[in-house]
């Protein structure tokens, strides 16, 4: 069973730059397509990014091309994804999240685990 915790998720202004870290235990990650999924109060969860197990295939979400990028190290069980030019529509809880479709970002039928989400905030 694969076990994912992100981190470095917070307060953040417009404009500006964070990177989470998705790091993984229980199981070898490169089994695994990873991807990262928001939500915010009242809306479903979204899905933003995918990288597949041998992260030669990548997909980001339209709303956030060109701003984020996703990246992953097998070697140190971890996932990446890297933020920049934030917009406050941008704030959500964040999850990364095992089995993602590089075709299909929202698709979650094929998730088999989740994180507990880490909060990313963007405000003055």
């Amino acid at each position: 069973q694969l076990q994912l915790v992100e981190s470095g998720g917070g307060l953040v202004e417009p404009g500006g730059s964070v990177g989470l870290s998705c790091t993984t235990s229980g199981d070898r990650l490169d089994l695994y397509s990873i991807g990262w999924f928001r939500q915010v109060p009242g809306k479903e969860r979204e899905g933003v990014s995918c990288i597949s197990s041998s992260g030669y295939v990548t997909a980001v979400a339209d709303s956030v091309k060109g701003r984020f990028t996703i990246s992953r190290d097998n070697a140190k069980n971890t996932v990446y994804m890297q933020m920049n030019s934030l917009m406050k529509e941008d704030t959500a809880v964040y999850y990364c999240a095992a089995g993602c479709v590089t075709s299909d970002l929202d698709e979650k039928l094929y998730v088999g685990f989740w994180g507990q989400g880490t909060q990313v905030t963007v405000s003055e």
